[in-house]
């Protein structure tokens, strides 16, 4: 028992120091940092590469790694990104971390190689010195890792309460304004705790590696497992977050002594459980009606002097006469309307491959029209829309191939129980804040994605269950379209759905919160009705993805690979039914395009693409889409008030203030 005590004191500690840096960049800049698990990835793939790919001694590597390499790192994403969304709304904010995440790794593996390395020496050497205490062996990786936590919390508790630069951390976090009053200058201090940040991460980083692989997935599930102990601190309390992550690594490594050591169960279990610990505390606080909701950053004088976000986008109007507001309209819908017929002849003039890529990309398109519902139009940041499409998929699968239902009820019935779920989520989370909202999501993502599409019944020992085509689109045209027909039948509904009142209120609430609160406008219903939409649409999305396949792979729907899909949709625009559409073709057609004409690592370059493309969300926060058609709506409008700008006897021109043309033009 002693040995699990020791090795869960060292799993916990680990996720300790990853709490710890992810706290102390909240309490400081209000931001909970989704690209800690890359930013780990990245100091200890540099690590590896000193360590192991060029000799380094592990004195020097760990040097170069920790003390030079991640504090730039921290200093360096300060500069490019962390420090323009310290007051951006909390979507921009998860986005563009989330789109970080996204792009650094594949960013590391076009400058060290696409390797595999399942397991990564660390502080201790490999292998490492092992030590005899009172009968159980202790590792020197563990003891460093007992060492470091030590460091992080003493020291850092000390640096905080007792010293100068303490104080200016503490002050920044009251209020920015009055801390640049008092003479100090917040972006020294917003720097710094950037640059901690990264040294946090690396280190746990190169401690995780050893037991758990230096993978993009090793690390994404490291920072979720800490994101366990920051939701029971209620992302403030540091001693909170490093007394439950070490709790988390006891339970996991005493569970272990109970379960069978070569259980696909236990395999299961083992990696779910700081997730079951985020549900459990949200359910707690939830129950007793504690106040989970995203609390609000600085102080009053802060919140006086900060732009209302969104502001820019308010009251916005077309300065002209009906003529030309007709005609603006009628652009609108002529815009929209060009790229499906694009879609609509594009399956006709390709084949082979491409044709083939195309169809894809539709049943990709269904499934990001649910990120358009329940993001775009219903403001929820959700991170489980992949398990919706993964559950439709092999859901769809077990009813036609073992159970031998027909096709289309098969579809429908998955749809609607993942509707049912989709439901069931968004009224368990109605009262938290974006943020809880995005943490529950994901860990809820997680914990099926380990216990449920891991069971073999699904997995099938990785090749999946078969699912084949209906029996008049077995081929890729006729395939094609049943997915365009599918995907305009959901886009109507949710044009229509974004035109009712519904609608309409959603919109309300997206705009202001509080002055939709203030008129006394009720969205609860209508967010359940796009969560129950979006969840089905995301089924039915996973079903054609599996058909074109012809086998649903759990696999094939990971949580993380539903980030890169986040990181997409957003980028080319989360409100526009248009903008689904074209993130589905851009994502299957941009990879084989880089696959067919580079070599290597450089096929990566789609996913440093899309991660980059989420992250300008914080200068273009409606997407590529709105973005042109804003400046074609501009142009078109110029040249029509050009033409009317001749003052009539009957009809005087209607007077056009210059502010509201520029910002017309600038949109």
């Amino acid at each position: 028992m002693l040995g699990y005590i020791f090795a869960g004191l060292a799993l916990g500690s680990i996720y300790a120091i990853a709490a710890a840096g992810i706290v102390v960049t909240y309490v400081s800049a209000g931001l909970i940092n989704f690209a800690f698990g890359s930013m780990a990835y990245v100091v200890a793939r540099v690590y590896y590469w000193l360590n192991v790919q060029l000799a380094w001694p592990t004195p020097a590597a760990a040097v170069v790694s920790l003390l030079v390499v991640a504090p730039a790192l921290g200093t360096v994403l300060w500069a490019l990104l962390f420090r323009g969304l310290r007051d951006q709304p909390q979507l921009i904010r998860i986005v563009a971390t989330i789109g970080l995440s996204v792009a650094l790794p594949p960013l590391t593996i076009v400058l060290f190689g696409n390797t595999a390395i399942p397991q990564a020496p660390g502080l201790g050497g490999t292998p490492p010195r092992t030590f005899s205490v009172l009968g159980a062996v202790v590792n020197l990786n563990q003891i460093y890792t007992y060492a470091a936590v030590l460091v992080v919390v003493v020291a850092g508790s000390l640096v905080l309460t007792r010293t100068s630069a303490g104080l200016r951390v503490r002050a920044l976090v009251d209020s920015e304004a009055l801390t640049s009053m008092s003479g100090v200058n917040p972006s020294r201090v917003g720097v710094s705790v950037w640059a901690l940040s990264g040294v946090l991460a690396g280190l746990a980083g190169i401690l995780v590696a050893p037991t758990n692989g230096l993978t993009v997935e090793a690390m994404t599930t490291l920072m979720a497992a800490a994101f366990a102990a920051v939701v029971a601190a209620r992302l403030r309390s540091l001693p909170v977050a490093v007394g439950v992550a070490l709790l988390i690594g006891l339970v996991t490594d005493i569970v272990q002594k109970y379960l069978p050591p070569s259980s696909s169960f236990s395999a299961a279990v083992l990696p779910s459980i700081p997730f079951a610990f985020i549900l459990v505390f949200l359910a707690v606080y939830t129950w007793r009606g504690g106040q989970t909701r995203d609390q609000v950053h600085g102080g009053s004088l802060d919140q006086a002097i900060r732009p209302a976000a969104g502001a820019a986008a308010t009251g916005r109007v077309v300065a002209s006469a009906g003529y030309q507001s007709r005609h603006l309209s009628a652009l609108g819908t002529v815009s929209g309307l060009v790229p499906m017929l694009i879609l609509a002849i594009l399956p006709a003039v390709l084949g082979g491959y491409w044709l083939g890529l195309v169809a894809q990309g539709m049943a990709f398109a269904v499934i990001f029209l649910s990120y358009v519902l329940v993001t775009g139009e219903g403001g929820m940041i959700w991170l489980c829309q992949a398990t919706f499409a993964g559950g439709g998929a092999i859901a769809t699968a077990q009813l036609v191939t073992v159970h031998h239902w027909a096709l289309l009820p098969a579809v429908l019935v998955t749809a609607v129980g993942m509707g049912v779920l989709g439901v069931l989520v968004a009224l368990a989370t109605l009262r938290l804040g974006d943020l809880f909202v995005s943490l529950v999501t994901l860990s809820l993502g997680l914990l099926v994605e380990m216990i449920v599409f891991t069971l073999n019944v699904f997995d099938q020992y990785g090749a999946g269950v078969t699912l084949d085509r209906p029996g008049f689109a077995t081929d890729d045209l006729p395939f094609a379209y049943l997915c365009l027909a599918i995907l305009l039948l959901f886009g109507a509904i949710t044009v229509n759905l974004r035109r009712s009142t519904a609608g309409l209120a959603l919109s309300a609430v997206r705009t202001s919160p509080s002055a939709a609160r203030t008129i006394g406008l009720s969205v609860v219903q209508s967010k359940v009705l796009v969560s129950g939409l979006g969840a089905g649409v995301a089924a039915i999305g996973g079903a054609l993805a599996a058909m074109y396949s012809g086998t649903a792979v759990p696999k094939s729907f990971s949580t993380v690979g539903g980030l890169v899909w986040l990181a997409v949709v957003v980028t080319v625009g989360v409100r526009s039914v248009t903008g689904a559409v074209i993130a589905g073709l851009i994502f299957t057609i941009l990879p084989a395009v880089c696959q067919t004409y580079l070599s290597g690592q450089w096929a990566q370059l789609p996913s440093i693409g899309f991660g980059i493309g989420a992250m300008l969300l914080v200068a273009n926060p409606d997407g590529v889409v709105a973005m042109h058609a804003r400046q074609l709506r501009g142009l078109v409008g110029r040249l029509l008030r050009g033409r009317t700008t001749a003052p009539s006897p009957a009809h005087p021109p209607v007077p056009v203030q210059p502010s509201t043309e520029r910002s017309e033009v600038a949109r």
